[in-house]
């Protein structure tokens, strides 16, 4: 169990991280009986807070726990999240500012609103939106097991282990769904910043006293050849991994609700070009899976306490735990877990006004706009405690698996909204279809490549030359043939109208 000194440390930040997020509401103020007020900060962040903002739903803390989780237990395929990094901003370069301008003259909030606008059709709206908010759900419900596993770590050897840590846990998201409806985006984004200020210097106090009283030599010594070479057959997973995740992280919800709360196309576009920093503590991060071999008491502690399939979830708590001081192993443990409520409430608005805007307000046309802002408030709490029913009622296996599947959904709403930024002579039918199909197919890929057993890898075995691709890439290229074809097809009646 971590010291007293170290859990007056997380205690003492935690409150300070529970009144900023209360203080949002006063900040840069406005009416938050609006909807753009409450859940995109009514448009008002400069470049460096959309910078803190837009890294918060990178530094997540599922990702402080599954980048170093998977090098730790499969090895150096998964350092693609380094490139992912550099690749996505890029993309978000081009992509953002033409939807936040497009956005911002006709009052957009969702990327929905756009496909309805841009594509005429209500019926892809609504799938769209759907889309979205199931995509969103298993990613919040795995910030809760990246919290989960520090809370294990930190209280390890108490008595009543596992109420003590639901109970906190509970208690952490009722206070983030009370301040989050009372303060919306704002109070996320004061959270974002002290969040993002923790986990960077924690990362760098871990490297350099791995590096200071381990070094890179006894970690990497003995271990085997996949953890620090990408073996031949895995080259074709690797870029279809990085590619496709970078295609995917601003096509999810909450991504496209950090971006349109920035006040311009400029400072929107200054921050993601500044984000790729954020590359090099990912980059760092990934290095924990492989240092933990070089701490002995870590891996001990690992091997000792936990059966073998859930010790990579472990990995960055117990190297923390046995690499810094007491207060400082607080002061990393809090960043950690804040790290994933953080992230859950702006899903979870995101969520929200999917759920407000292209379901609700369908039906009920006429619906006030005070009366828009409290029902994506009232969403908003509904979302957040079914991903954490979701991980409390089904095994943590099975959640794992099913986030597998985050990637692959999202990707499928590509056509609609990437290529709808370039051009609005896509067919809505096509487009419909082909979600539909790369939806189905993607399901159905899983299947076949995990044997039609528990869902355990993302990956398809293609041939013994070509090793395995990502299945997003196989489903969003179906997808892409329909939306095109179909496209082409439909010029000719299009034309006659």
């Amino acid at each position: 169990m971590l010291a007293l000194s170290g859990i007056l440390v997380w205690v003492i930040l935690l409150l300070i991280f529970i009144f900023l997020g209360f203080y949002g509401r006063r900040w840069k103020k406005g009416d938050m009986s609006k909807l753009d007020e409450w859940s995109l900060g009514g448009r008002k962040f400069s470049a460096a807070i959309v910078w803190f903002l837009v890294g918060a739903d990178l530094y997540t803390a599922y990702t402080f726990i599954a980048i170093p989780s998977s090098v730790f237990s499969i090895g150096a395929i998964y350092y693609y999240a380094v490139p992912y990094v550099a690749v996505t901003f890029g993309i978000a370069m081009w992509a953002m500012p033409k939807l936040w301008k497009v956005s911002k003259e006709k009052g957009f909030i969702t990327a929905s609103d756009f496909v309805k606008s841009n594509f005429s059709s209500r019926n892809l709206a609504i799938l769209i939106a759907i889309v979205g908010i199931v995509a969103e759900l298993p990613y919040i419900g795995l910030q809760i097991v990246g919290m989960l596993s520090v809370l294990t770590v930190m209280l390890s050897g108490i008595a009543n282990i596992k109420l003590v840590v639901d109970l906190s846990l509970i208690l952490s998201f009722i206070i983030l769904a009370i301040f989050t409806y009372v303060s919306g985006l704002r109070g996320a984004t004061l959270t974002a910043i002290f969040k993002d200020a923790i986990i960077l210097i924690s990362v760098a106090l871990v490297i350099i006293v791995a590096l200071v009283t381990i070094g890179f030599t006894k970690s990497f010594t003995g271990l085997p050849v996949k953890y620090y070479h990408i073996l031949p057959l895995q080259v074709n997973a690797y870029w279809s991994l990085f590619l496709m995740s970078a295609l995917a992280l601003y096509l999810y919800p909450h991504a496209v609700t950090g971006s349109l709360s920035a006040k311009s196309p400029k400072s929107l576009r200054l921050s993601q070009s500044l984000l790729p920093l954020y590359g090099v503590g990912l980059a760092l991060l990934a290095l924990f899976g492989i240092l933990v071999y070089g701490n002995h008491a870590a891996l001990t502690f690992l091997k000792d306490t936990f059966v073998a399939s859930s010790r990579g979830t472990y990995v960055v708590p117990a190297l923390i735990f046995y690499s810094l001081p007491a207060p400082l192993t607080g002061f990393a443990f809090l960043g950690i877990f804040i790290g994933g409520l953080v992230p859950a409430s702006i899903m979870a608005m995101s969520q929200s006004n999917l759920f407000t805007r292209n379901i609700v307000r369908e039906l009920y046309p006429k619906m006030s706009a005070s009366r828009e802002a409290l029902t994506a408030k009232v969403a908003m709490i509904v979302f957040l405690f079914i991903a954490v029913g979701f991980v409390f009622i089904f095994p943590l296996s099975y959640s794992v698996q099913l986030q597998l599947l985050g990637g692959i959904i999202i990707l499928q709403t590509l056509p609609s909204l990437f290529l709808g930024l370039v051009t609005n002579k896509l067919n809505k039918y096509s487009l419909m279809a082909g979600l539909l199909v790369g939806l189905g197919l993607g399901i159905y890929w899983m299947e076949v490549a995990n044997h039609f057993h528990a869902w355990t890898t993302t990956l398809l075995p293609i041939s013994s030359s070509v090793g395995s691709l990502f299945i997003g890439f196989l489903a969003l290229s179906a997808n892409l043939i329909i939306v095109l074809v179909g496209s082409l097809v439909a010029l000719p009646f299009r034309k006659k109208q």
